[in-house]
């Protein structure tokens, strides 16, 4: 069967195989590409217990047509160079000024089926949607909200791909190197066509960040359903990755009053099983668990039955409120939220490069270990299991890690202490004690983690890959800091800082690195859009980790001078970050 550019045929028995790619929610996206049409299939957890059974009747399919578009130049334009797929067209950007491209804005497209990404020329649209049985799940009370939660998941899957050649190429700059050439940002275009036609529809999408035009005129229409303007819309990579989830994310509702799908009680999950009372001398982080029914879900943000949760099953976000200042130790500064509480959950992501997931909570007092109830790898734990069939793109494929020490098979499971233990024992590591100066009895950690839970203007953070703890970290408001103090004006009333610690051995190397300290940076841009600058200063004399961290993309701007240590001043500013290492 042709395909509508005519130059090239896709045969059933040559299709690609599925792709199923985690979402951070510990969901399975599969993706089947054939003739350029994409059937995306979501699975929503239920929102009963993890161990109960869980059925196929909450699938909720769309699908979408995702292809390239080339231009064919005009009939007074030099013939471009043969076409190439790492680049694209020689003419993609057709949003690119006609001096700096070479050639003129008008031309006509041809659309093409889709193989791998290309910098500029790919678009797509929803064509339909395919809902659950409506004896099992209500209709979505927002179909707006459906479509958004589809758009972002197929945009989560596509920004997965290949990266593709950042080089634009183009008439003035064909003679040019390629390190020296122009570069564009990695985009896809957004199709009025199919589901996106629906009425005010583009719109609401753009209000709510997920797609963007460079048109920013009213436009001279008086009809509202005119294309005008929302023709040429669009999703850049770097913005796809600043935008929270916990915006677009949710499950659909339950339709019986008998429970769940797949459920052996009649009770709310939110109901204790039987009626019993969860026990006042449970600790909290399980007493949590027995008043939700099972085991969170932690997603990129705090789990589904958190202090954020909803029960009309739809995302919960307000914007921020207005500013109200304060003063500490003589520095004026924004008041700050409160950070999560103790134990909880505030990020996670699967990293497929090392096939875990990567999550980070609030660190905790408990005499007791803080239960790991999210999604794992293997199934070996936690409250979510990842489908044993998971797959990821070649390109993101588990990477054997070596330049990571040799992993020791450790005496001591991890999972099984305390946070104060855990201290206790990273803070007596040679190693660590060179540089954070907290070794001695569990006592010394008991007064450092205390401190840090008092502090007003930080919090103690605890990672962990698969629910096994790696290290701790302290995420802090620069302003009040006594790096703020340091700084003057050039540290933003938003800024975060972060001070890090790896405990465990196994967990070290240049590959983790990049993957827990990018995503310590995009979980603080995505939990404030006033944040612009994520810093760390680092010690002078930690010479691979500040090499570790201009690899990452953070600039050393100077160096700063504290009491007890001389510190390299490193930043990464919102504008250049990309995404989270992959």
């Amino acid at each position: 069967m042709p395909t509508s550019g005519g130059e090239a045929t896709y045969e059933p028995w040559k299709v690609q195989p599925p792709t199923i790619i985690p979402l951070d929610l510990s969901l399975p996206l599969s993706t089947s590409p054939f003739l350029a049409l994409l059937e995306h299939g979501v699975r929503t957890e239920s929102p009963s217990p993890a161990q109960w059974p869980h059925t196929d009747s909450d699938t909720r399919l769309w699908w979408l047509l995702l292809q390239e578009q080339r231009f064919e130049p005009a009939q007074d334009s030099p013939p471009p160079r043969d076409y190439d797929e790492d680049h694209g067209t020689p003419s993609e950007l057709q949003n690119v000024e006609p001096e700096l491209k070479g050639m003129p804005l008008e031309r006509k497209r041809h659309f093409h089926p889709f193989r791998k990404p290309t910098l500029q020329s790919d678009s797509l649209f929803l064509s339909s949607i395919s809902n659950p049985s409506s004896s099992d799940f209500k209709p979505p009370t927002s179909p707006t909200r459906q479509i958004a939660m589809m758009l972002w998941t197929t945009l989560y899957w596509y920004f997965h791909q290949p990266e593709p050649s950042p080089y634009l190429l183009s008439e003035a700059s064909k003679n040019t190197p390629d390190q020296g050439k122009p570069r564009g940002e990695w985009r896809l275009n957004i199709k009025r066509e199919g589901v996106f036609r629906g009425r005010n529809l583009l719109q609401k999408l753009e209000r709510m960040g997920l797609i963007a035009s460079e048109d920013s005129t009213a436009g001279l229409s008086f009809d509202e359903s005119s294309p005008e303007g929302w023709s040429e819309m669009f999703t850049s990579r770097r913005s796809f990755w600043q935008i929270p989830p916990n915006l677009f994310l949710f499950s659909l509702s339950p339709n019986s009053v008998g429970g769940y799908p797949g459920s052996p009680y009649g009770s709310r999950p939110s109901s204790p099983v039987g009626g019993s009372e969860p026990s006042r001398t449970q600790s909290p982080h399980r007493r949590e668990q027995s008043e939700h029914g099972g085991a969170l879900s932690p997603g990129l943000w705090s789990g589904a039955a958190g202090p954020f949760s909803s029960g009309s099953h739809l995302p919960t976000y307000f914007p921020p409120p207005p500013l109200q200042y304060t003063m500490t130790n003589g520095q004026r500064h924004p008041m700050r939220p409160k950070p999560p509480r103790q134990g909880q959950t505030f990020y996670t992501r699967f990293v497929p490069s090392t096939g875990q997931y990567l999550s980070f909570r609030t660190a905790s007092l408990s005499p007791l270990p803080v239960p790991y109830t999210g999604p794992t790898s293997n199934g070996s734990s936690g409250g979510h299991r990842a489908s044993q069939s998971l797959s990821v793109p070649a390109h993101l494929a588990a990477t054997s890690l070596t330049d990571a020490p040799n992993e020791a098979v450790d005496a001591v499971d991890t999972m099984k202490m305390s946070d104060l233990q855990l201290l206790n024992k990273w803070m007596n590591s040679p190693r660590v004690a060179k540089f954070w100066g907290c070794a001695g009895p569990q006592e010394v950690q008991t007064e450092f983690l205390t401190g840090n839970l008092k502090s007003k203007n930080s919090f103690p953070v605890i990672g962990l890959w698969d629910g096994k703890p790696f290290g701790y970290f302290e995420i802090y408001w620069v302003k009040e800091d006594i790096l703020g103090r340091h700084l003057g004006n050039d540290a933003g009333d938003f800024d975060r800082g972060v001070h890090v610690l790896v405990g465990e051995e196994q967990f070290r190397g240049k590959h983790r690195v990049m993957a827990w300290i990018t995503s310590l940076a995009h979980a603080a841009f995505l939990s404030d859009y006033r944040t612009n600058n994520v810093v760390l200063e680092p010690r002078v004399d930690n010479e691979r980790f500040i090499s570790l961290l201009a690899d990452a993309g953070f600039q050393k701007e100077r160096e700063v001078t504290f009491p007890h240590k001389q510190s390299a001043f490193v930043k990464l500013r919102r504008e250049n970050f990309q995404s989270p290492a992959l």
